[in-house]
């Protein structure tokens, strides 16, 4: 039997005790895809499902099974991509250095071949959606491309993930509806700086290992005004979610929909302590509720008087 204690599960791990028990490389191609982080997964779904349930067509259950089944399969194989090409900076940070391309446990031939089998996946999903939605779909694969080199030569990578984890939303919408563009648009800027907040509340974790390997975030930029600026990418990202339903529907009550997410936000940014090895981890995680009152914002404001 395996090690429930394994010393190769990674420390963020959220399942340690059911992937320790599984056989070593399955073990490997699991944590290579981050299955036991469903958080990932969680933050790229929520946004299909803002733009499906806002688009005003009903709950839509059939669709959503599908694009949660491509944002499990497509941000698998993000983490795939994104281990193999940062290989050697994982090497020298602790968090990932047991990552299991950056431990040399998987070789980066087998995990291309485990990136092509998620990417298959992702395309039977691709294959449900009628040809505009595919259009947008595959028009995000450059921007996944590009992902790992970020960090690299900016000190926002967080702004870009923000334009790549978001782009579900205008997958959903695109799938029922082709208009509405102003709102869309606003509401899209929202969560690109929903994901900067939360994803500088992420690498709050590593900023020590960052500096010292020459890695970019804004974790590091704002610096001792990272409590300042998460606060103020919150407040940018209620600001831009309000307008973008302001434009659909101009009603002072379709925006009090927002209240529980953005009391939500602010309770990360009140409660955030960096100084705390715990607590970023934690907040970050919480963003699965942030993203579960939005959608419920959305199918409220889409779908009232339907």
């Amino acid at each position: 039997m395996n090690d429930t204690n394994s010393p190769d599960i990674v420390p963020d791990s959220e399942h340690r005790g059911l992937i320790a028990r599984l056989p070593q490389l399955p073990r490997d191609l699991a944590q290579l895809a981050r299955f036991d982080r469903p958080i990932g997964w969680w933050l790229l779904f929520w946004p299909c499902v803002f733009g499906v349930w806002l688009a005003g067509a009903g709950p839509q259950f059939a669709l959503l099974g599908w694009l949660l089944l491509g944002a499990i399969a497509m941000r698998g194989a993000g983490c795939v991509y994104n281990d193999i090409v940062d290989a050697k900076l994982d090497a020298s940070v602790a968090r990932t250095a047991l990552r299991p391309v950056a431990s040399g446990r998987v070789s980066k031939k087998l995990a291309w071949g485990w990136l092509v089998f998620l990417c298959l996946i992702g395309l039977v999903v691709l294959l449900q959606l009628r040809l505009t939605a595919q259009v947008v779909a595959l028009a995000s694969l450059a921007l996944v491309a590009a992902y790992p080199f970020m960090k690299r030569i900016t000190w926002w990578p967080q702004a870009w993930l923000g334009m790549v984890f978001n782009w579900g939303l205008l997958v959903g919408w695109t799938e029922l509806r082709f208009d509405n563009w102003d709102a869309l648009a606003a509401l899209y800027a929202g969560c690109i700086c929903w994901v900067i907040g939360y994803d500088t509340i992420y690498a709050l974790q590593d900023r020590e290992d960052d500096a010292l390997v020459g890695i970019r975030s804004s974790a590091l930029r704002m610096g001792k005004n990272v409590h300042a600026g998460v606060a103020a990418f919150y407040a940018a990202t209620i600001s831009f979610w309000g307008l973008g339903i302001w434009l659909y529907r101009p009603d002072v009550f379709a925006l009090l929909a927002l209240l529980p997410v953005a009391g939500h936000l602010l309770w990360q940014v009140s409660t955030l302590d960096p100084n705390d090895p715990d607590n970023p981890l934690a907040r970050f995680r919480s963003n699965r509720m942030a993203g579960a009152l939005m959608a419920a914002a959305c199918f409220v404001v889409g779908n009232a008087g339907a």
